[in-house]
């Protein structure tokens, strides 16, 4: 499922009646041996076999307040089924029976419904299932590490190497090799952080570049990328067919064209295949290759070895062929290792050669160190071969940078060893002259030198030809050019129609049989998708939003931006004639998708650039809702306190502690407001005043943000109007940070309940995310270390929003060395195995680092369970208050009275009494509690309400009390 389904999920409620679309888990098993699962047992309540008799009254002034019976409303439960929910207090749908992590997973589930209960006409948004993967999914070894290694080996270490190493010397070409492969090297390492930073879907550079960097980028790089994986296979299989030609000319068509070297000491006639031959060989290897390509990953990895063998044991004997020879070789020139050779060949020797590469003084080639970094280039390339088919494989966060890695450093250290191999074993002369001296000096026999070249280059025309559908695939998939809709596939199935494409390009590359125009803009077009993924890294670590968290820890933004100076370097180093034409089609590209493309929002870094440096911000994120990957948290934190505080102090101090608490590394907007009661014209030069003595106090205590000061008539009136209009655009606060009325019944403050619930009802109706911080006084500063578990209760499908809190509190020095429990609390028929497996494979791909503990809750109705808890005296106290509640409103307000629903308010209280009694036993000592906050009631009183509250933070020294606001604030896809 696309990021966009998943916003779309959240803005379309269903009624309370729609049935459910997600996974049904069953019965909870009991496993005496399993810790994990713990049983949350119901207290006696003692009254509940006698409940109360419920009242109802009519608000009707002139309906004489006529009494009647009237059936529990809410007794379908939140998902519309016939059954009581025991988490029904919490307003949203329960974590089990939606399991709101399978929004983000890509899996069905069902649209949330009204979180006040209350009945939404809105039309269900249809979700497309995704299918159950049938398709065989590859490893590290046959996903990346042999496609890399594939398309890394080719024709030019065979045919041209010891030439490059004869006109550089040990010393220039070693250069050449560190350049080259330094640049590919960065450019794996951010490849290898990209790809680890969730979840990737196919299409590999172009789709992490595209998310990175933009759809338009993304797709003018990428179908360049695609055009220079067709063409890349077209010139290994004229490799391929040449070598073939050459090691058997008997088997050609056609007259063999003979090339009459002179001008060298040693003068031997240079015989090329035809072109006809190249042309009939190569459309036959070519519609072979594709044959194997269609067979699918399953019958690609069956061949791939059959390839790759014969490569690595032709290499095995090259080796063994060097340690060998000797002076008296039946070759001349070859003196065998030795230090004379070795000196000899250290210095360079630049000079003119003739088109086949062999010095003559009347050449028209002039042989430099630049020209010579664009020969052996394209030598290292390859390493997106793995990332390619990305779709593909098990778990691209751990194969594509262990393989792709792997392969670098293999390849770019066999090249190394090989420089110092073939300038010590030959002479200057006959490095110069003998093109396959790898197949001269192999032991037993040069043929094996032939059969290597041959299925190295068919291996990398493979991994090529299944490269490049892939990626258009990928490219047509994401709907942006509709030119492209052509070549979608579903998920799981294999891009036929892409692959037919791919096929034609590179028949008709094959036809031509001159690639020497072309070969330089394919080498570009790598060097273009290296400088893109580097800069996609780049930009993604110097930004370091909220939802930047790779795997890959090895990288910086430093190298990321010295690997795509290098591309960029190299480029110009190659051609700059070549690089131009590049960069312009590349242009032309991203102007032709600018104006044709759909818009689409991937959240990219230039978003979060926009948001973090507010250039013209307002203008490009526009009023839309913002992705999860550039979602900030802008806390408006809620100054006026329940009670007094010191003179001249505007603000609780720990309200701008925890504030900070909520940035990564300080990055981030606070809005920090409080409220004067009276009449504006009155009060407007004291709102003045305050608001200055707020902001100096923000600044003092080292909290980005600003103040403000609103003047009302009441603090309810206040609020109201501040959640409505605070903020611009997208940068309008997201959640309402306050502190818990803990002195409302110590200081009798009678007033305080029904403020409190309408600031939670206001936040709900804003679509604003509320943290409540209980035990403020207790919260640490900067310099005060904690240690223990910071535990989440994750009660209901919140956004994502209490995991990412909890992963924010990390990053503070306060709280690094706390490690996460997350408490699932799970109904009665529940999987409580399953919920766990589905949880930390939840967290897993959200990168974070989490205990999954569920805890499984049992009937309302079982009341033998006489368990003692330091709760259990405030519930009965609670009992007793809302008793005594109930007797006076019918006492005093005969005529207007609310309707409750005694029934449910008793066991709103054993909701609450149950989680306290929890969270008590297993998160006593914890440095930081998160639960999630139940909405206030509907036609409950204030009081009622309040009374919930009470009993869930009893005796619970600091708690977080979090509801999100049905926007995703975290996601899977990178």
């Amino acid at each position: 499922m696309r990021n966009e389904e998943i916003e779309s999920s959240d803005d379309n409620e269903l009624p309370s009646s729609a049935p459910r679309v997600g996974r049904k888990y069953g019965p909870v098993v009991a496993h005496d041996n399993d810790p994990v699962v713990l049983e949350m047992s119901s207290f006696d309540h003692g009254s509940s076999s006698n409940p109360l008799n419920k009242v109802k009254t009519s608000f009707q002034p002139n309906s004489g307040a006529v009494a009647k019976e009237e059936s529990i409303s809410d007794d379908r439960g939140v998902n519309g089924e016939h059954k009581e929910s025991k988490l029904e207090l919490f307003g949203f749908d329960s974590l089990v029976n939606i399991l709101g992590l399978k929004s983000m997973t890509g899996e069905p589930m069902p649209v949330p419904s009204s979180p006040r209960g209350r009945d939404d006409g809105s039309n269900a948004a249809q979700h497309p299932l995704i299918q159950s993967s049938s398709v065989v999914k590859s490893g590290t070894m046959m996903g990346v590490f042999i496609p890399c290694l594939q398309n890394i080996l080719g024709i030019i270490y065979y045919i041209r190497f010891s030439w490059i190493v004869g006109m550089a010397g040990i010393g220039g070409s070693l250069a050449v090799v560190a350049l080259c492969g330094l640049c590919t090297f960065l450019t794996a390492v951010s490849l290898s952080a990209i790809a680890t930073n969730g979840a990737m879907k196919g299409g590999g550079p172009y789709y992490l570049i595209g998310r990175a960097l933009g759809p338009e980028v993304g797709v003018s790089i990428g179908l360049c990328f695609f055009l220079g994986n067709a063409v890349a296979g077209s010139m290994y299989v004229l490799g391929a067919v040449e070598t073939f030609l050459n090691a058997v000319p008997k088997a050609g068509l056609f007259r063999e064209t003979i090339t009459q070297v002179n001008g060298t000491a040693v003068a031997e006639p240079i015989t090329t295949p035809s072109l006809h031959d190249l042309q009939v060989y190569g459309i036959i290897v070519t519609i072979v290759l594709v044959f194997i390509v269609f067979g699918g990953v399953k019958m690609i990895n069956k061949v791939a070895p059959a390839f790759l063998i014969p490569v690595l044991f032709s290499l095995l004997c090259i080796f063994i062929g060097i340690f060998a020879a000797r002076e008296d070789h039946p070759a001349v020139g070859v003196t065998g290792l030795s230090l004379k050779s070795f000196r000899d060949n250290w210095s360079s020797s630049y000079q003119t050669t003739n088109n086949a590469g062999i010095p003559d003084p009347a050449g028209e080639i002039h042989w430099h160190f630049n020209a010579l970094v664009g020969l052996f280039f394209p030598a290292v390339t390859g390493i997106m071969a793995g990332s390619n088919r990305s779709a593909s494989l098990k778990d691209t966060q751990r194969s594509i940078p262990i393989g792709t890695l792997a392969a670098t450093l293999t390849t770019t250290a066999l090249y190394f060893i090989s420089v110092f191999l073939l300038g010590s074993v030959a002479t200057r002369e006959k490095l110069f002259t003998d093109r396959l001296l790898t197949a001269t000096i192999a032991w037993p026999s040069s043929s094996i030198i032939y059969i290597g070249i041959i299925l190295s280059t068919l291996g990398a025309a493979l991994q090529s030809l299944t490269g490049a559908p892939r990626l258009l695939a990928a490219i047509a998939n994401d709907d942006i050019l509709p030119v492209l809709n052509y070549f979608k596939v579903a998920e799981g199935s294999e891009p036929h129609i892409a692959t037919f494409f791919t096929a034609f390009l590179c028949i008709a590359c094959v036809v031509i049989g001159n690639l020497d125009l072309i070969s330089p803009t394919i080498t570009m077009f790598y060097l273009l998708c290296y400088a893109g993924v580097n800069l996609s890294c780049f930009l993604l670590d110097l930004l370091d939003a909220p939802s930047w968290r790779p795997r890959w820890k090895f990288h910086h933004w430093s190298l990321s931006l010295l690997g795509a100076s290098l591309c960029i370097v190299i480029m110009f180093l190659i051609s700059w004639s070549f690089t131009v034409v590049s960069l312009a089609l590349a242009s032309l590209i991203y102007y032709y998708v600018s104006i044709k493309g759909k818009a689409g929002d991937w959240g990219d870094g230039f978003k979060s650039a926009y948001f973090q440096l507010a250039l013209r911000s307002l203008r490009s994120l526009g009023a839309s809702n913002v992705h999860p990957k550039n979602w900030y948290p802008i806390p408006l934190i809620f100054c006026r306190p329940w009670g007094k505080l010191p003179e001249n102090v505007p603000c609780h101090p720990k309200l701008a502690d925890f504030a900070n608490c909520m940035k990564k590394k300080g990055r981030g907007m606070s809005i920090f407001v409080d409220i004067l009661d009276g009449d504006y014209h009155e009060c407007a030069e004291d709102a003045k005043t305050a608001c200055k003595n707020l902001a100096t106090y923000i600044e003092y205590k080292r909290c980005e943000g600003v103040a403000e000061i609103v003047v009302a008539p009441s603090m309810s009136d206040g609020f109201r109007g501040i959640v409505q209009t605070m903020g611009l655009g997208n940068l309008k606060p997201n959640i309402v940070v306050l502190r818990y009325p803990e002195i409302w019944r110590r200081e009798n403050l009678t007033e305080i309940p029904s403020t409190f619930v309408g600031i939670i009802n206001d936040c709900i109706v804003a679509n604003k995310a509320v943290v409540i911080v209980k035990g403020l006084d207790e919260w640490p500063n900067e310099y005060q270390r904690q240690y223990g578990t910071i535990d989440l209760y994750w009660i209901v499908r919140d956004g994502g929003l209490m995991l990412l809190l909890s992963q924010l509190l990390l990053t503070k020095e306060m709280f690094e060395s706390c490690k996460i429990q997350v408490f699932c609390i799970a109904e009665e028929d529940s999987d409580a195995e399953e919920l766990k497996a589905d949880v930390r494979k939840f967290l897993y791909d959200l990168r974070m680092q989490a205990e999954v503990i569920v805890v499984s809750m049992k009937t309302w109705d079982h009341g033998d369970d006489h368990a003692q808890d330091d709760s259990v005296e405030a519930f009965v106290a609670a009992q007793a208050r809302i008793k005594d509640y109930l007797a006076q409103i019918k006492e005093e307000e005969k005529q207007q009275f609310m309707v409750v629903n005694e029934q449910q308010v008793e066991k709103f209280l054993y909701t609450t009494l149950k989680l306290n009694s929890t969270i008590m036993k297993y998160s006593r000592m914890a440095a930081v509690v998160l639960v999630s906050l139940p909405p206030p009631p509907v036609n409950h009183p204030s009081y009622f309400y309040m009374e919930y509250m009470d009993l869930l933070v009893e005796n619970i020294p600091r708690l977080l009390i979090v509801r999100g606001y049905r926007k995703d604030v975290v996601t899977l896809f990178t």
